[in-house]
């Protein structure tokens, strides 16, 4: 049986080969990862995206406020017996609302209901959420507290 024997020459060939294997590993082109990161970010335009690409103007969404507004104090009054004391109870939570809906307003929803008068899905949508967090905003009256025990027991 022949033992291996590793010689000067063997052992440079090895650390040689070894050090050309881990040089090829390590470098590599910096430039097609920039490009593939430059790709990535580039966004392709998305229908489902509700970015705000158009901005909507201060006079549009002042118009949309108290338009929103008058038409939801309208819409509560309108088989009311007391139409000015409910018009005048109603008018701050519409106020309210409108401004809520405003914070995320974009433009195509603003076209829709200020030129074509009429609502968009998504406003729809916002105005659920935004009754329901304008409406929270009013102190419900005090409920029993079941937390006591009676007095008499």
């Amino acid at each position: 049986m022949k033992t291996l024997t590793f010689t000067k020459k063997s052992c440079s060939i090895v650390l040689t080969s070894l050090f050309v294997a881990l040089a090829v590993v390590g470098c590599s082109d910096d430039k097609q990862a920039d490009k593939k990161t430059a790709t990535a970010s580039v966004t392709k335009h998305n229908p489902f995206d509700h970015s705000h690409d158009v901005d909507v103007t201060d006079v549009q969404k002042h118009k949309f406020e108290h338009d929103f507004a008058s038409q939801c104090v309208q819409r509560e009054v309108k088989h009311s017996g007391n139409k000015d004391d409910d018009g005048q109870r109603y008018s701050t939570p519409c106020m309210c609302i409108a401004k809520f809906l405003m914070k995320d307003l974009t433009a195509e929803e603003a076209e829709r209901f200020l030129d074509e008068h009429k609502n968009a899905q998504s406003l729809v949508i916002k105005y659920e959420n935004a009754a329901y967090h304008c409406l929270q905003q009013n102190s419900h009256p005090k409920g029993p507290d079941f937390s006591r025990h009676p007095q008499g027991n």
